[in-house]
């Protein structure tokens, strides 16, 4: 008898894959497949300009004028580094597992069941209930031009564009995020380079600013209050970044799309984010009364047609206007794919009406679509003039969805990390490795903590001198006590007595696409001492 131990790690031939392996148990399929129609370059468009939007050109307005430049570009950098780590940990699951669903999928398989089902269900509502205001922004945007038109005319106008879009499939809502996102891409840099002419008297009768405001007013604002306020505001601005991971099912080449897609990340929020708001900071102050004036859905009052007026230039006001409507029109675009996917995929594995699995030959979840234009329609509601009450209240399902799901992809990927060592793989059969790792994954997890902290105090004290106010409390946390509702639910619904997936019972085979048996290791390369792994994912 043999009395040589087998070795711990020995490697499953299975891994080696060049397709996916059958869906997993509990997956139901109806209708066709969702196409893989996204090419690279709009997975790369995505990730660069899908989130640029009103929460920039926009909502970037109250932030400044409630936390000072300081604060809003201090605020956006922390939450840009969060959110790079999470791209990069969605990425490594989203090319290993190119999956429908993504993340959500991830959370219940790595996570837990329930806390998936709260998560993807929050994601959902989020965007069902983002679609209504952001077609209501982009019609008041006209107002810009045409004060005697109703606000009704542009929601038709819009929504029937979206419904246009949807005939197309995954491939109309590429297309047009990928002609979308040059257009914004464009009017950021055009900004920049305005701002900094600006700043230096190159243009108006300001002369040379420098940082005088800066000083005067100040670089802070409400002290803390005002610092942990731009939190919610930052996230709303980034919300939609993810949906280059969810994307990944319907990516033609997903192992080489969503790297190069997720480098893009790091570039996005240090040029079309960060320098753009320190200009911004730099050529107009806090104090200035129309961001007192202005609301998120009025771009009247958007800092950036703001500064541009300042400046007396008579053309560029209507050109960037015209950018903030078609910004607007794009995260209402993104708003049709996010909620139909999460939803498709919920409704896959029971977590939702079977009818919404459906999937009709063109690669679109059929009814999921229908419900979501159907909550489009919940933008007439502002024609009454009623829109600021009733709109808080529906934004107020969404506000901490960005952080829920954004730190559950850290912690699914740290449980995935855990589950894929204990059944004996390696890192090397890993088709892409987020090169920050499993602490990039905890630090991202521990800043969406921290953010969740910031906004609840914010959700309490508002302002320096205020005192708690149930209505303004729920209005900015309802999301939290909703979220924690779903997840006893499922909990109870489904009798899973789990607090964790344990990490052998994770199914790490279903929708696999592991590293060949060609794939021969290459030795890695290092930059002064740095992984060009690690360079190579900046630059």
């Amino acid at each position: 008898m043999s009395t040589e131990k087998e070795p711990k790690n020995t490697v499953d031939p299975t891994l080696y894959l060049n397709e996916p392996v059958d869906e997993e148990v509990g997956v139901t399929k109806r209708g066709d497949a969702l196409r893989k129609d996204l090419k690279s370059r709009h997975m790369q468009m995505i990730a660069i300009g899908g989130s640029i939007g009103a929460g920039l050109f926009i909502g970037s307005g109250s932030a400044l004028a409630n936390g000072g430049p300081a604060s809003l570009v201090i605020c956006y950098l922390i939450v840009g580094l969060m959110l790079l780590f999470t791209m990069q940990a969605l990425a490594e699951m989203a090319v290993l597992y190119p999956v429908n669903g993504a993340f959500f999928t991830y959370v219940v398989r790595f996570v837990d069941p329930s806390w998936g089902f709260a998560v993807g269900l929050d994601y959902a509502l989020s965007w069902l209930t983002v679609l209504p205001f952001e077609l209501t922004a982009a019609s008041l945007t006209i107002g810009f031009w045409r004060k005697d038109l109703s606000v009704a005319i542009w929601i038709s106008v819009f929504l029937v564009l979206l419904i246009i879009i949807q005939f197309f499939g995954v491939r109309g809502y590429g297309e047009v995020e990928f002609i979308l996102s040059i257009i914004k891409i464009c009017a950021c840099i055009g900004f920049i380079l305005f701002g900094i002419i600006y700043n230096c008297g190159g243009v108006g009768d300001q002369g040379y600013i420098g940082a005088r405001y800066w000083y005067d007013p100040g670089a802070f604002n409400h002290g803390f209050n005002g610092f942990a306020g731009v939190f919610s505001v930052a996230a709303f601005s980034f919300s939609g970044t993810e949906l280059s991971g969810l994307a990944a099912a319907e990516s033609a080449n997903p192992r080489k799309a969503i790297p190069k897609a997720t480098k893009q990340v790091f570039w996005r929020i240090l040029f079309f984010y960060v320098i753009n708001l320190l200009i911004l900071g730099l050529i107009l102050p806090y104090d200035d009364k129309r961001l007192a004036e202005g609301s998120t859905a009025n771009t009247k009052y958007s800092p950036f047609v703001m500064a541009i007026q300042d400046a007396g230039v008579q053309v560029l006001p209507h050109i960037f206007n015209a950018v903030i409507t078609i910004s607007v029109i794009s995260v209402a675009n993104s708003c049709t794919y996010g909620s139909t996917r999460t939803l498709q995929a919920m409704a896959e594995r029971g977590m939702w009406p079977s009818i919404f699995a459906y999937v009709d030959k063109k690669g679109r979840p059929l009814w999921c679509v229908v419900l979501q234009l159907a909550f489009g329609f919940l933008a007439y509601i502002g024609v009454a003039g009623n829109q600021g009450t009733i709109f808080n209240w529906l934004l107020s399902l969404s506000g901490l969805s960005s952080f829920f799901v954004w730190g559950s992809i850290c912690l699914a990927h740290l449980r995935f990390r855990a589950g894929w060592k204990h059944q004996g793989y390696g890192l090397q059969q890993l088709p892409y490795q987020a090169p920050a790792g499993v602490i990039g994954s905890v630090i991202g997890l521990m800043l969406n903590c921290l953010a969740i902290i910031a906004t609840f105090y914010t959700a309490l004290y508002p302002s320096p001198d205020a005192s708690p106010d149930p209505e303004v409390f729920f209005q900015v946390f309802l999301a939290a006590p909703v979220s924690i509702a779903f997840y006893l639910f499922w909990k109870i619904y489904s009798r899973d007595g789990r607090f964790f997936v344990r990490v052998h019972e994770m199914d790490l085979k279903s929708g696999l696409r592991a590293l060949l048996p060609e794939d021969e290791p290459v030795p890695e390369k290092t930059w002064k001492g740095l992984p060009m792994r690690i360079v190579r994912s900046v630059f």
